[in-house]
């Protein structure tokens, strides 16, 4: 297109932005594509490189790099943007030295990790999985956008994609879970909820998928560690969720840490060029995460200049706080390590993502003030986040319908998470106002107001005050009590003697998951085992509620405590949100979207595994001399995926296909009745699962393809049907080619991963 667009606008200098205030100048922007080549003409190498510089401002420390100078780099052009700077003022002040000091006055970037919300915190994204509702999870990233935007941000650091199975990598509270198909959804909801389709909108903002590729699969589940896994499950199990949110339309892409094929996947361009790219179709750029090019050094991969280039080379386009490029390139260039050709196209991608978001049209359009002041954590978004928290807690057990309570009679709230408002929003909740969460005792005080509602700690996190301290981070305090432990638990028990019943708020601090938050004991810290069982010994019913940002292994909890709810950690209203399940204002509906093992040494453990050549032949749990199993334990998981119960029932009737036969034009139908057969009105997610009964290679026990939420009142029947097509019976075979191969199917839909009524069907050509 040749034709230039008028646009009336507040400018400065190079681009006809006026520097009297108030000043409105009618100026020519040409399109993307001829502006951009316009702006890099104009550019010295030294501002090139400097777009492609991104370090921190140092409001939010993450990592142990350190930035100095950073408003004389501005005002120089050898930054491209900042990130964990709060505020508009904040941002507008630094925004203001860009374009009116630097001699090109380009405009920065404004990123943070606006994980699951900003000061309107949403649960934990694990939790989010939980919901198993699109619109849910794409309307908290809408209103993240919403808020981060109103306070200046353009561009968060999310979402997070990783398939994880292995709950003791921390990171698993911050993505989807295990499963490709679910994550693959999440992502798109995540991406759609942020950007909007429209960037240009002063409500959406750029998200950026994390991280490429293959993080949670680290080696013994401990954080930045080495993965090494075959490319055929790279491409069936691990990809899927990055490239559905490329399809998207996600702006910006995050390298992982980790190394892919033995080379650090900041520095790996097969992945970051021939897949990312080529394969993909993938037009935005490439930020690195936080020191990721230095850090090639300590992988054994070159020094600073070697590893700065090998990152260029590999298609990483912009350099977070390492300033490896900033230091290096220009020598890079004059010893033909580097071309120029890569240097313009990685300021081209750039400077193409601050158009789309509108900066060259107005620097400032994020940086309205009123906006600040009226769109962030406002009492509309609460109650989004209220309810949105209350549709992510499952229900792991509830024996003799315990639950819900009545907000009547005494009710013992015990435990150090009972009152811990500073941990409600979980791990990665940078933005979030503490002092403004709702914790357990203040959500069932409000929600049960004529109930005596009676309190005392029971215990700290854990008996070693050095472990609490680790686990409790940037500001998440639980206030340890220094008194003994048999002081404490005497005041618990003599609250305990007069409660109707007990509600144990146990579990982890927010910071016992989350990034470098890796843990080898996946169970309850024992200073709270210890409080959980002596609170049984009273007789008094006990429901847990359990806070967690990982799968936990409960196998003694799930043998002893009559009702357990998982409620992860639920977000600025996660207090309120809790005790609306509680007390049954809301039903649970939520379902596990990582598997619970009953030791951790099942991990990993995951329901789409392979089968062996030597099956275990029995569902009981059985030893079998010379069969895939353990001397000492089970094979099968405490909860599997899809897990999760309500305080109604669920039948699920007339399982039928359309046709045992379909050829590659065709589609067929499966169907089932779920009726609600018990006495409230609630919601279950129905799930569909297919297996390939023979391939050209191995293939999984079962694989989600589809689910769907449904609501039934009390005594109501509703047909559910899925679709199934070719494309949902493609995999990736060992040329790596996407395909559906011609034979036996079956077919799978229940209330769980966990479920083995099944339809048979052909795949013919």
């Amino acid at each position: 297109m040749n034709n230039k667009l008028i646009i009336v606008l507040f400018c400065f200098s190079v681009f006809g932005y006026s520097q009297k205030k108030g000043a409105k100048k009618s100026v020519t922007i040409q399109p993307k594509t001829e502006f951009v080549a316009d702006l890099i003409a104009k550019m010295t190498l030294d501002e090139k490189i400097g777009q492609l510089n991104l370090p921190t401002s140092g409001d939010i420390t993450t990592g142990a790099g350190n930035s100095s100078n950073v408003a004389k780099n501005i005002e120089e052009g050898k930054v491209g943007g900042l990130f964990n700077i709060k505020s508009a003022e904040k941002i507008r002040e630094v925004q203001k030295i860009a374009v009116e000091k630097s001699r090109l006055k380009i405009p920065l970037l404004f990123g943070m990790d606006v994980i699951h919300g900003y000061e309107t915190t949403f649960p934990i994204p694990l939790g989010l999985s939980c919901t198993w509702d699109m619109k849910l999870i794409e309307r908290s990233a809408q209103i993240a956008a919403q808020e981060a935007s109103a306070d200046g941000i353009n561009w968060t650091f999310s979402p997070m994609v990783d398939i994880s199975r292995d709950p003791r990598w921390g990171r698993v509270s911050e993505g989807s879970g295990e499963d490709a198909y679910l994550g693959s959804q999440i992502a798109k909801a995540m991406v759609n909820g942020y950007q909007q389709d429209d960037l240009s909108k002063n409500n959406s903002i750029l998200s950026c998928v994390k991280h490429f590729a293959l993080y949670g699969a680290a080696e013994a589940g401990r954080d930045y560690n080495t993965v090494d896994m075959s490319r055929i499950k790279m491409y069936n199990d691990y990809f899927p969720p990055y490239k559905a949110a490329i399809d998207a339309g996600a702006g910006s892409v995050m390298a992982s840490f980790n190394e892919v094929d033995g080379i650090p996947a900041t520095g790996n361009k097969w992945l970051m060029t021939e897949v990312l790219r080529n394969q993909w179709g993938f037009k935005g750029f490439v930020v690195t995460d936080y020191t990721g090019i230095p850090e090639m050094m300590a992988h054994g991969m070159g020094d600073l200049q070697t590893v700065s280039a090998l990152a260029l080379n590999a298609g990483i386009e912009m350099d977070m706080v390492g300033e490896g490029f900033l230091t290096t390139l220009k020598k890079s260039l004059a010893e033909n390590k580097v071309t120029m050709e890569q240097i313009d196209n990685a300021v081209r991608l750039i400077l193409n993502a601050k158009y789309d978001l509108g900066l060259f049209q107005d620097p400032y359009k994020y940086c309205d003030v009123k906006r600040a002041k009226n769109e962030i954590f406002t009492s509309s978004n609460r109650l989004e986040a209220r309810e949105i928290a209350s549709q992510s807690l499952v229900l792991l057990k509830n024996e003799k319908q315990l639950l819900p309570l009545k907000k009547s009679g005494t009710i013992a709230v015990i435990g150090p998470l009972a009152d811990a408002k500073e941990n409600m929003a979980g791990t990665w909740s940078v933005a979030t106002n503490m002092d403004k969460s709702i914790s357990l005792i203040a959500g069932i005080k409000e929600v049960a107001a004529n109930a005596n509602v009676l309190y005392a700690k029971g215990s700290n996190l854990d008996y070693a005050a050095a472990f609490e301290e680790k686990a409790t981070m940037f500001g998440k305090t639980l206030h340890r009590d220094d008194r003994t432990k048999e002081a404490l638990l005497a005041e618990a028990l003599k609250i305990a003697n007069q409660s109707d019943v007990i509600v144990a708020a146990l579990g982890e601090s927010a910071e016992m998951s989350g990034e470098s938050s890796s843990r080898t004991n996946i169970e309850i810290p024992h200073a709270q085992k210890d409080l959980l069982q002596e609170l049984l010994k009273t007789g008094k019913p006990v429901v847990l509620v359990l806070f967690t940002g990982r799968p936990l292994v409960l196998v003694q909890e799930n043998e002893t405590v009559p009702a357990i709810l998982n409620t992860w950690f639920a977000g600025s209203e996660a207090g309120t949100a809790i005790a609306d399940v509680l007390f049954g204002d809301e039903n649970p509906s939520g379902k596990l979207t990582t598997t619970f093992p009953r030791s951790v040494g099942q991990v990993p453990i995951y329901y789409s595994h392979k089968n062996t050549g030597r099956p275990l032949g029995n569902k009981e749990g059985n030893f079998e001399k010379f069969k895939s199993n353990y001397i000492d334990e089970r094979n099968e998981p405490l909860y599997p995926f899809g897990f999760g119960l309500s305080y109604t029932t669920f039948g699920y009737s007339n399982f039928k296909i359309s046709s045992d036969k379909m050829n590659f034009n065709d589609k067929i139908n499966v169907s089932v009745d779920v009726t609600n057969t018990g006495n409230y009105d609630g919601k279950e997610v129905v799930q569909l699962y297919l297996r390939d009964v023979v391939g050209s290679v191995t293939r999984p026990v079962k694989e989600l393809k589809g689910f769907q939420k449904i609501a039934l009142k009390k005594g109501e029947k509703q047909t559910v049907t899925f679709e199934i097509s070719v494309e949902d019976l493609k995999f990736y075979n060992s040329d790596l080619e996407f395909v559906a191969e011609a034979g036996q199917f079956e077919a799978f839909i229940g209330g769980s991963s966990d479920i083995e009524n099944k339809v048979n069907f052909e795949l013919s050509k």
